[in-house]
């Protein structure tokens, strides 16, 4: 018999199984607002509304939701700069997301940040960064510190196959191994850095096996499933808060996307797009959700409620107000010329 537990809403009995539905029906929640979210940042882009760079998460989803869903509440993550569905999954908001992204004052950053460099304090969502693999040693030293404050917390650090042969990931690696440090590396390894597929860019395919140069554990595996990623890092979690250990996992993932909004990616072919859109894992989610009792009326219901967000957020990012100059003094300057 299955064991019992309270829903907390309904006051009803909730079997373990039943749970666990509820469990996988909101880390699919999380990945159908993050590619609604990124659909519309892409129509924004695409009308002017949104400036600058702008990097989409679209095809990677169950990678961060699944990761993250490892995690405790207090733990920290640090991305590279395709950093929007990294900030949702850690709990970002909407309309701070999306607001950032127009550049407005009521973004995560007062609109001063933009689509690379979300950060959200009070969600331990520690940025994404621009520089490729300058953000690798950033993690390792928020690892050390919370190695020397024995706070019991996790660093995450995702960042891309193409950051590998960059010196930040071998110094992140190195120090994390030296110092024993509680973090783990994610390779998002989406097969074409920016437009260059692995076979011109990696002498050896498999990312995990730099983890031997420094004598540290290693995982690798396709995500196709969200609660596989969330089970094989969540093992790598563990390790790093138990044993103050370092893990470099590889999840192989693929965007359906360019690399940023100014790449229509003619580097590969329609039948290969089409091949991993058949795998997708928010497309699996929603049929094991199905499979599983979640009744489609309910899903439909779900999926409304995430189209009413996406439009709220949408909604408050074009009435917010721009960042006033008087902005810039305060979040360039300290001391006297700050006022």
């Amino acid at each position: 018999m299955a064991e019992e537990t309270l829903d907390a809403e309904s006051k009803a009995p909730l079997t373990r199984s039943s749970s666990e539905l509820t469990h996988l029906a909101d880390l699919y929640r999380q990945m159908f607002l993050i590619r609604r979210l990124e659909e519309e940042a892409a129509r924004a882009y695409s009308t002017g509304k949104i400036g600058g760079f702008l990097h989409l998460y679209i095809g990677q989803e169950a990678v961060g939701v699944g990761a993250i869903a490892a995690l405790k509440k207090d733990d920290y993550v640090i991305t590279t700069y395709r950093d929007h569905g990294i900030a949702i999954a850690k709990g970002m908001s909407s309309r701070a997301l999306m607001a950032e992204l127009y550049g407005k004052v009521t973004g995560c950053s007062k609109g001063l940040g933009g689509s690379m460099h979300m950060f959200d304090k009070d969600h331990h969502m520690l940025g994404g960064y621009g520089i490729v693999g300058g953000h690798i040693p950033l993690a390792a030293g928020v690892a050390f510190a919370s190695k020397y404050r024995n706070d019991g917390r996790v660093t995450l650090c995702f960042f891309g196959e193409g950051a590998v042969s960059i010196g930040g990931f071998h110094e992140g690696l190195s120090l994390a191994a030296l110092w024993k440090l509680p973090i783990v590396f994610i390779c998002e390894n989406n097969e074409y850095s920016m437009g260059t597929p692995l076979s011109r860019s990696m002498s050896v395919e498999d990312v995990s096996m730099k983890a031997l140069g420094y004598g540290i554990d290693r995982d690798r595996f396709f995500c196709e499933d969200v609660l596989e990623v969330e089970r094989r890092i969540g093992e790598a979690v563990l390790r790093a808060r138990e044993t103050s250990m370092p893990t470099l996992v590889e999840v192989r993932t693929y965007r359906f996307r360019g690399h940023s909004m100014s790449d229509p990616a003619k580097y590969r072919t329609q039948a290969e797009l089409d091949e991993h859109k058949g795998r997708d894992p928010v497309h699996r989610a929603r049929a094991d959700l199905k499979t599983r009792g979640f009744v489609e009326a309910r899903v439909a219901e779900l999926e409304a409620s995430v189209e009413a967000e996406v439009a709220d957020a949408v909604k408050f990012a074009e009435e917010s107000a721009e960042p006033e100059a008087a902005l810039l003094a305060e979040t360039t300057y300290d001391g006297p010329f700050a006022s």
